[in-house]
């Protein structure tokens, strides 16, 4: 009717998501920030808290020493200014050191430091623990058949082989 105006919502329940409702990658972003929201209470006082791209920079160069930051970069998908940035940030906190590499000066290395390894085992407890709090109402076999489709969809963007649970089952040695 002409003149009348419906009411605004007063509560999300009122709300309907319109297109949103029924697009994956809404729910992914809004997922991925209480995700992020949630990790950082959990790291909270630690160096790597807060942003993106600190946790797996050290869990990836503790786990791959002389790692290039070209390569984190691109797995975090990343410009490599705002890595270089990063980087800088984290050798300026004691957690990183860099080098050049033997084999192309003009690339670096990347290694953790003694703080940084030490900092790289809590960093695993804490979000290995977050992550299955996080996700408890999410029965087990379920949140398996997600991580299965976002790592093949990962996999996908980064440019590396699929990796699922299928293939792992599959494999022997």
């Amino acid at each position: 009717m002409k003149g009348t105006r419906a009411k605004p919502p007063t509560l999300p329940a009122h709300i309907d998501l319109d297109v949103l409702e029924d697009t994956l990658s809404f729910y992914i972003r809004v997922i991925s920030l209480a995700v992020s929201r949630d990790l950082d209470e959990w790291l909270d006082g630690l160096e790597v808290a807060k942003g993106t791209g600190k946790v797996t920079t050290l869990l990836l160069v503790d786990s791959h020493p002389g790692i290039r930051p070209s390569v984190i970069a691109h797995l975090v998908m990343k410009d490599r200014s705002a890595m270089g940035r990063l980087v800088d940030h984290m050798i300026g906190q004691g957690l990183l050191t860099r080098k050049i590499s033997s084999d192309d000066s003009r690339a670096h290395e990347l290694y953790i430091t003694p703080a940084g390894a030490e900092l790289a085992a809590k960093v695993r407890v804490l979000a290995t623990e977050q992550s299955k709090r996080f996700f408890d109402f999410i029965p087990e076999h379920e949140q398996r058949q997600v991580m299965d489709i976002l790592k093949r969809a990962y996999c996908r963007f980064v440019g590396m082989p699929p990796q699922n649970s299928a293939d792992k089952e599959g494999q022997v040695g």
